[in-house]
């Protein structure tokens, strides 16, 4: 897990970031050669050039993310291999006995 920062902004209030986004590109692209299917938490439209250079180079690319909060070119490049979060919700629905 990445560490989280916190940065003030200019009305006080405290913003968390993780800024993962590039290294996760870069380990996507360094360990290619390692993996057949790749599941994406986000739906952040910065991911779109290495996902597709993935899905190019015959990877299988699966997108996770909260579906009104992910990019509308992701969940169109994705497709039917699109998965929103609030569809789990009824899969891995907890239930006291």
């Amino acid at each position: 897990m990445k560490p989280v920062k916190m940065y003030e902004q200019e009305d006080g209030t405290t913003r968390r970031k993780a800024n993962c986004a590039v290294e996760m590109c870069f380990y996507l692209m360094k360990e290619e050669n390692n993996f057949e299917r790749v599941i994406v938490l986000s739906g952040d439209g910065d991911f779109l050039p290495v996902l597709k250079y993935l899905k190019d180079g015959g990877k299988e690319v699966i997108i996770l993310a909260r579906g009104p909060r992910a990019a509308r070119e992701i969940r169109q490049f994705a497709g039917s291999k699109f998965r929103d979060f609030e569809y789990l919700k009824y899969l891995l629905k907890f239930e006291e006995k």
